[in-house]
């Protein structure tokens, strides 16, 4: 893969680039709708495909935010055409990495020496590059390490570059008025801390070292001696991705035996700690030679305030669901109704989120639920395609719910898409067991 031997950094630049993908997307639709004039039955694949290779091809030689907001977008499988989350699922971790001169300088900057006189051996070809940084394997005293190098100018274009795709997200989300900004500004703190290796260096010790004892997950460890802003070093993991090992032929019991793992990893996060490793995509796990779970990357953890925490989850009963005074005072605690909406938008968010936190949280309300049942994922499919094709909604103000939604459903959805890759059958409860 050819690698880049500098990224745009510069506002001017950046949003010169996302330009020139404007431009090819233009020249798509006007070649689709002149087929469309020979041929009515052309279909929209064509044109998908094409436009999702042009914003990719866009977005990858940028990095940072822009291609960071892909890869989010990638985990939203009942939300975008197929093409779509094929394409941007690729930011998960194969774009092009930097060059050899680069990531030396880079090293230079941030650890005051070369690579080569840090480490017994480094690896100048990285192993996988996405969004934000890049790895490359290296060994020290004995040990195999990962280094993780983060892309220069990552986290100074945060703002410039959720500036530039803000306008693409309040189309394609029905994101109206100023109240907006609050999950703009939500997405920027996030990113913020993600580029803040000193932080996640804090965080995956923390929280490896609390979830240690949950059986079946392991994780590396981190060697802050050897990090820095820019720069982390912890273990060589050894395993397949999650996303490779789900294709293959792997048994009833050990897709439920993963299952349960990342499960219980997840929910004595949420509940235990009240933080969460909110980017469970198929790149931030591994499956090891022992058929165990690994779990690799803690740069994106979301915390949850117990002003969320408890309507949130008192939601995921199936009782306080049907309780309809109840269910009201949750909606306005969750910020999902408002005192300024009339009575029509009252009725019709209310049923809206009764009939989606009844399917959603029925994993909650089950002893052991089947997370590889084609009739449950078949249900969640059906109802993203009605909704997205229901005008009411595009006529209604979408700034719905709290902010705190966007990475805890965020969240959510990539746990339910994992454990579907796996054909998880779980215990709900068993997690419990870890709670002091």
């Amino acid at each position: 893969m050819k690698t880049l031997d500098s990224i745009p950094t510069g506002k001017i630049e950046r949003a010169g680039r996302l330009v020139k993908t404007g431009v090819k997307i233009g020249g798509n639709y006007v070649k689709y709708y002149g087929k469309r004039l020979v041929n009515a039955e052309v279909s929209r694949e064509e044109l998908d495909e094409n436009n999702a290779t042009d914003i990719y091809d866009g977005l990858k030689s940028l990095k940072g935010s822009a291609l960071k907001v892909a890869q989010m977008l990638s985990m939203e499988k009942n939300l975008l055409p197929r093409a779509y989350v094929e394409k941007f699922s690729l930011s998960q971790f194969s774009v092009p990495p930097l060059s050899a001169p680069l990531v030396r300088k880079t090293f230079k900057k941030y650890l005051g020496q070369y690579p080569e006189a840090i480490f017994d051996t480094f690896e100048r070809d990285s192993i996988n590059a996405a969004s934000i940084g890049q790895v490359h394997k290296a060994t020290k005293d004995g040990k195999e390490l990962a280094v993780k190098i983060q892309y220069p100018g990552v986290a100074e274009s945060i703002s410039s570059d959720l500036a530039i795709v803000k306008p693409i997200a309040i189309r394609m989300f029905n994101l109206q008025g100023k109240d907006s900004d609050k999950y703009f500004k939500e997405v920027e703190n996030k990113l913020v801390e993600e580029t803040d290796y000193i932080l996640e260096l804090q965080q995956s010790q923390e929280i490896t070292e609390a979830c240690e004892m949950i059986t079946n997950i392991t994780f590396p460890r981190y060697y802050p001696e050897l990090s820095s802003e820019r720069i982390i070093t912890m273990d060589w993991m050894k395993g397949k991705h999650l996303s490779e090992f789900a294709r293959t032929d792997f048994s009833d019991d050990l897709g439920h035996k993963l299952g349960q793992a990342l499960w219980d990893f997840y929910m004595y996060q949420i509940h235990g700690l009240k933080k969460v490793h909110a980017d469970p995509h198929p790149g931030n796990f591994l499956v090891s030679q022992e058929n165990t779970l690994i779990a690799i990357d803690f740069g994106c953890i979301k915390e949850i305030p117990d002003e969320f925490y408890r309507p949130y989850f008192e939601l995921a009963s199936e009782e306080n669901i049907n309780n309809e005074a109840l269910f009201m005072q949750k909606l306005y605690e969750l910020e999902i109704l408002t005192p300024t909406d009339s009575q029509k938008e009252l009725d019709f968010f209310t049923a809206l989120f009764k009939e989606m936190l009844t399917l959603f949280t029925s994993p909650f309300n089950q002893e052991e639920f089947d997370f590889g049942s084609e009739v449950f994922w078949a249900k969640i499919a059906n109802l993203s395609e009605r909704y997205s094709k229901d005008e009411q909604i595009r006529k209604m103000n979408g700034n719905r719910g709290s902010k705190h939604f966007l990475y805890m459903n965020r969240t959510f959805f990539g746990l339910y898409n994992l454990l579907h890759d796996l054909k998880a059958k779980v215990v709900v409860n068993n997690f419990r067991k870890y709670l002091k």
